[in-house]
């Protein structure tokens, strides 16, 4: 059921970034887009009545904590990206008085 629910989200972040003329829509649905990733890669790393890895006695199944290190490295990433973008788009905004992609394309 989880993964129904994340591949929903996957595509409603696909369908914004391909289906919006608005430069900021775009920079939305790609981060609904790129928490969906996050929450998928999340969601295949989970190990059943795996343990944090600490080394204790009689326990043999450990949680890797990689992916969740990794995640944390790709939300900064993503803010970075966002930050950008966002930025970008005040100076085109400044520019062509116009975040729109249509009225983009004819300036």
């Amino acid at each position: 059921m989880i993964f129904i629910l994340n591949m929903t989200l996957f595509l409603i972040g696909l369908f914004i970034i391909i289906r919006e003329t608005n430069l900021i829509k775009k920079v939305i649905g790609l981060n609904i887009f790129q928490a969906s990733v996050f929450i998928f890669y999340l969601i295949i790393s989970k190990v059943d009545e795996g343990i944090p890895p600490i080394l204790n006695q009689g326990y043999t199944i450990y949680s890797n904590p990689l992916p969740h290190v990794l995640i944390l490295t790709a939300i900064v990433v993503s803010i970075a990206t966002t930050s950008l973008a966002l930025a970008l788009i005040i100076k085109i905004k400044q520019k062509h008085n116009t975040i729109e992609e249509d009225e983009l394309d004819e300036t």
